[in-house]
């Protein structure tokens, strides 16, 4: 099933670049890029799908069993903007026009100093060779990586003040996901390529897992009235999981008001959240956000975490440093 998948995409992407995307590099003097072209072209494709899906699939869904009416739709298009800038591949674009250097470097001496020539996909001959197994065994090994990261992002004051502005969007939906501040993004894709690169993801495998969790995270993060029951929260996150990770006072707090913290942490799985107690089940659709926007502060005022993109970009800088 994953080899017909593979091949039906392969045969997509060879298509799309020779007819569209390999006339315009050379159009702009650019032949020499038509390797890196066409790895873009994979990504763009997958990018494409999935907006498909989220329209086809998941936005009826919304519109079927909400959790909350729609009204702040300026709050949702910023959002759309977002999504179109990480999943259409300007923001991996951007990075490659300028920190790919560094991360060839960088991977360079780690292959250098012994690193990098690992393959967990390798550790178990005749089964974890076949593809579906080594795809999930770089699922949960990525996974947990991504919890610790998630973690850090909460307990970190510097970083929680640029991934705050993923908790303070109000009109939570399925375009929210990749609603982060850039510089939390280039912290969170580096580290995360770094130990694919160390346990031996191939190019293909880790298009397919960064393109299966962007799909599941827009379903956790869609505004949807929807658990997995008793037994399906403990096997994968539903959007009630993940929306109490967005309640306010809840989601991003611990052991009291103003403490950095949270709950349900986990990025694909609920295993992390439930094996280091940061796990909570509770039956219930709270409203979402972060409490210093709709608590006044000692100055009397409610925190503005920015309406546009530049802005909310500028705010998150500021609170990095202290001075948001």
């Amino acid at each position: 099933m994953i080899d017909r998948l593979t091949d039906a995409f392969s045969a997509l992407q060879g298509w799309f670049f020779e007819t569209l995307v390999q006339p315009l590099v050379f159009a702009v003097g650019l032949g020499g890029w038509t390797e890196d072209a066409f790895d873009a072209t994979g990504w763009l494709l997958v990018g494409l799908i999935q907006v498909v899906v989220l329209l086809a699939v998941i936005g009826p869904l919304q519109r079927w069993r909400a959790v909350e009416p729609v009204t702040d739709r300026r709050a949702i298009r910023i959002d759309v903007l977002y999504t179109l800038i990480h999943r259409l591949g300007l923001f991996r674009l951007a990075m490659f026009f300028t920190l790919e250097p560094f991360f060839d470097e960088a991977i360079g001496m780690l292959r250098t100093a012994g690193w990098g020539t690992f393959h967990l996909d390798e550790a178990w001959p005749g089964v974890t060779d076949v593809p579906w197994v080594a795809f999930a065994i770089y699922l949960v090994v990525l996974d947990f990586v991504g919890y610790w990261i998630h973690r850090g992002q909460h307990q970190f004051r510097w970083w929680w003040g640029l991934h705050s502005l993923h908790h303070s969007q109000r009109q939570m939906t399925m375009w929210s996901d990749d609603r982060n501040h850039l510089l939390d993004d280039i912290v969170h894709d580096t580290l995360i390529v770094i130990v694919a690169q160390l346990i031996g993801v191939a190019p293909g495998q880790f298009i397919a897992f960064v393109a299966f969790t962007q799909l599941s995270e827009s379903l956790q993060h869609a505004n949807l009235k929807l658990g997995f029951g008793a037994i399906g929260e403990r096997l994968w996150i539903s959007p009630r999981f993940h929306r109490l990770h967005h309640s306010i006072g809840l989601g991003h707090e611990s052991r009291g008001a103003h403490t950095l913290g949270g709950c349900n942490f986990g990025v694909l799985l609920p295993w992390w959240d439930m094996l280091f107690r940061t796990v909570n089940f509770e039956e219930r659709y709270d409203p979402t956000g972060i409490r210093d926007q709709v608590e006044p502060g000692a100055d009397g005022r409610v925190r503005d975490y920015g309406r546009g993109f530049w802005t909310q970009q500028w705010l998150g800088l500021k609170r990095m440093v202290g001075r948001g």
